[in-house]
């Protein structure tokens, strides 16, 4: 089954308001001749309002780097879905290893954010992954199925369909390691088959499976070739508009 390749930057905590503008602008030029791929770029919440009018009509989606699961409310530093609609986001990342790493997410408050960002109207990228001790004995498919199915938790076959799910193999990320072509097809494969036990088959394939571990332009084409590997969650690399296109359109 053919499913359309998805590729989102995450900048993470870099750009000023006036950098995230510049990049936006960028990255628009740069990535507009490949209307066959998705392409969305999350910039830091300061900075949604000024990059959803840089991008606006261009086809580049925008989306945010995580919400708070209540409508609204006495959180200070959070922000609810109907905000992040308001700025004119679809995407929401949720669950990335380093909310998980310094911020105390868990399978629970991801699947918290994830039904609400799914009952608000946006779609989630769910991350997942493993840390390297995990990998290192034989827990990878073990940690993975359990975060899969702590987020899903609740969620019907016809939401999950709204859904894109980024695999973040957490020893690759910022590290200068990545996984494997061949590690990664694995994993995507299995994360496929724990969708079809948990809904059913229509669903495993139609869903998107990102990439998420320090995909770049030298490795890009490479990854995106895999049957089940369907786009990639860039950091490092979404920060300068000719790397970003290097893997939106990979040489």
């Amino acid at each position: 089954m053919s499913r359309k390749i998805f590729i989102a930057g995450n900048w993470k905590m870099n750009t000023t308001i006036s950098e995230a503008v510049d990049l936006a602008k960028a990255v628009v030029e740069e990535c507009k001749a490949r209307g066959d791929v998705e392409v969305a770029i999350c910039p830091p919440y300061v900075s949604l309002a000024a990059v959803a009018l840089t991008i606006k009509d261009s086809g580049v989606k925008l989306g945010a780097q995580d919400v708070h699961w209540e409508a609204s409310g006495a959180y200070t530093g959070k922000v609810s879905v109907d905000m992040l609609k308001s700025v004119g986001c679809e995407y929401v990342i949720i669950g990335h290893s380093e909310q998980r790493q310094f911020f105390g997410e868990t399978d629970e408050t991801v699947n918290k954010k994830v039904n609400a960002v799914l009952t608000g109207g946006l779609k989630p990228i769910i991350c997942v992954g493993e840390l390297l001790e995990e990998r290192e004995n034989d827990f990878t498919q073990k940690v993975v199925e359990k975060q899969i199915k702590g987020a899903y938790c609740g969620v019907s076959a016809e939401s999950a369909l709204r859904t894109v799910i980024a695999y973040e193999p957490v020893w690759a990320i910022g590290t200068g390691k990545t996984a494997t072509p061949e590690q990664a097809e694995d994993v995507h494969l299995f994360i496929r088959n724990v969708l079809e036990k948990l809904y059913n088959k229509d669903v495993a394939q139609k869903l998107v499976i990102q990439y998420g571990g320090s995909m770049n332009p030298k490795n890009a084409k490479e990854l995106l070739a895999k049957p089940n590997v369907d786009g990639g969650l860039i950091g490092g690399a979404s920060l300068k508009a000719d790397q970003f296109r290097g893997v939106v359109i990979p040489q």
